[in-house]
């Protein structure tokens, strides 16, 4: 099929565009060590390419999280995520800091896994600070668009006072924060929530800054 000329122009332009959208995005874990990332590792390991957080051998005292050495602001963040438990949960942290002298982290928590009575993968929950989930995922998108045994992928997208979050790229939460102190800079981590024994498995977890 021949192109007119301006057709043409605009094809290389648009596939020029989708290439470097696609370099925008940075690795934020190299597969194969803890290079950018810091906190005890007791309950994490790398293993097959992916940070492996929790034990499917032993119950977890507290909750443990591993987080990036760098802070982000407004981002696109994206991940594989497997979480085969129904006993437990995970989750991955986002604009949040260490609380000095604690084990824990105070920010926005996009979750992973089970409540006794639904889902709360791709719900939002603000740990440390106000302490609930801010808004919670439909149950019935959640179902439909998880893979219960296998990988997920995950896009956590957040600009300003934005925040959405995709499972398997069905837009699953949309929430708009109303807070003006609320902290909108922070680390990325990765968690397992104390509780029984399970493991959360994250891989090729990538991030692109978001222009102003």
């Amino acid at each position: 099929m021949k192109y007119p000329h301006y057709a043409l122009l605009f094809l290389l332009f648009a596939l020029a565009c989708g290439q470097e959208d696609q370099s925008a995005f940075t690795p934020l874990f190299d597969g194969t060590s803890w290079q950018g990332w810091e906190g005890a590792k007791d309950f994490f390991r790398i293993e097959d390419g992916a940070i492996v957080a929790g034990s499917a051998e032993r119950n977890i005292p507290m909750n443990q999280f591993l987080c990036t050495e760098r802070e982000y602001e407004d981002f696109e963040l994206r991940m594989k995520v497997k979480f085969t438990s129904r006993e437990n949960n995970a989750g991955i942290q986002f604009r949040s800091r260490r609380i000095p002298n604690d084990h824990e982290v105070i920010g926005y928590q996009a979750d992973v896994g089970f409540l006794p009575d639904r889902p709360v993968w791709g719900s939002l929950y603000d740990e440390s600070r106000r302490k609930r989930f801010l808004i919670e995922a439909s149950p019935a998108a959640v179902e439909a668009a998880l893979d219960a045994e296998g990988w997920n992928d995950y896009r956590i997208y957040c600009r300003g006072p934005e925040i959405k979050f995709w499972l398997n790229d069905q837009l699953v939460l949309e929430y708009e924060e109303t807070e003006a102190d609320i902290a909108r800079t922070g680390s990325i981590c990765v968690q397992i929530h104390g509780g029984p024994a399970a493991e959360a498995w994250y891989k090729d977890i990538e991030i692109r800054t978001l222009p102003e």
